[in-house]
């Protein structure tokens, strides 16, 4: 299957009123065990990495990978860079090959973002690319560095941004973190509902992880078309390697490389099934 812009995941999951999986990697075996869920699920994917994990798994070697992966699927695949900081890095993920970008103005004023968006939308359509921008603040941040805290994006700010920025999807802010959640959170549907009958762009939810089963679903069938899931794989590996490291026996690189790819693969496809709207009972 080919490598597509996430638009078109994003159209298809409107239309099956589903949503897309968009899942942060970090390395070969992430990109492995969640290509390998999407397969087996034969469900299509979003593959991204934020630039924060740049210093970790830098882009000129984990993007030629990501989209070399996208391409040998056997099912359909965007790549997307996520939470881009700088116009700079934003052209070198276009220009490596990925099929969507964002660029984080969302702590910006609100007019300065609409601005700062514009510019990479006029960039993309170079590209032919997708372009996904943040309204409001989600808490936390993707690498734990900082918090500016948890402002809910407002429903009238989303209309007019949506309709002056030309973008394609919109991450929302409906009490949403990144990283751990000390409890469940408590999502705003109210507002997340009035978005939806404002805008008509798919809508994107991040900070996934510790979401609820339930609550996704919910915010599925109020508009929620990409769902953003980075932590919970990234501890469902280092649970899987834990399990390796203690287990008997002699270890070594390959069951450990393995290891990393199932702990990814495991918890990619329990998160398919569930933007799928299978039945949770």
């Amino acid at each position: 299957m080919p490598l597509v812009k996430m638009k078109t995941l994003l159209e298809n999951a409107k239309n099956k009123n589903i949503g897309c999986g968009a899942f942060s990697i970090a390395n070969m075996e992430m990109i492995r065990g969640a290509i390998k869920a999407a397969e087996e699920m034969q469900t299509p994917i979003i593959l991204q990495i934020a630039e924060v994990r740049l210093n970790y798994s830098p882009l000129h070697m984990i993007g030629p990978m990501m989209v070399a992966a996208a391409k040998q699927s056997k099912v359909d695949v965007a790549v997307h860079l996520d939470h881009g900081l700088t116009l700079e890095t934003v052209k070198q993920a276009l220009d490596i090959g990925f099929t969507s970008v964002m660029l984080d103005a969302s702590t910006l004023p609100f007019e300065q973002n609409i601005e700062k968006t514009k510019s990479v939308v006029a960039l993309v359509k170079k590209y032919g690319a997708t372009v996904e921008a943040e309204l409001g603040l989600v808490g936390g941040s993707e690498d734990g560095s900082s918090d500016h805290g948890i402002r809910c994006t407002d429903p009238q700010d989303a209309k007019v941004f949506a309709e002056n920025t030309g973008i394609d999807a919109l991450a929302v802010a409906i009490g949403n973190a990144h990283g751990n959640y000390p409890v469940a959170p408590k999502l705003a549907f109210d507002v997340l509902e009035q978005i939806k009958n404002n805008v008509s762009i798919p809508l994107v939810l991040h900070g996934g992880s510790g979401i609820t089963d339930e609550d996704f679903q919910k915010a599925i069938s109020l508009g929620i078309k990409k769902v953003n899931i980075a932590t919970a794989s990234f501890n469902s590996l280092t649970n899987k390697v834990e399990q390796y490291i203690k287990s008997e026996g002699k270890h070594n690189y390959f069951d450990l490389n393995t290891a990393m790819t199932e702990g990814t693969y495991q918890n990619v496809k329990k998160h398919i099934k569930v933007f799928n709207m299978e039945s949770l009972c």
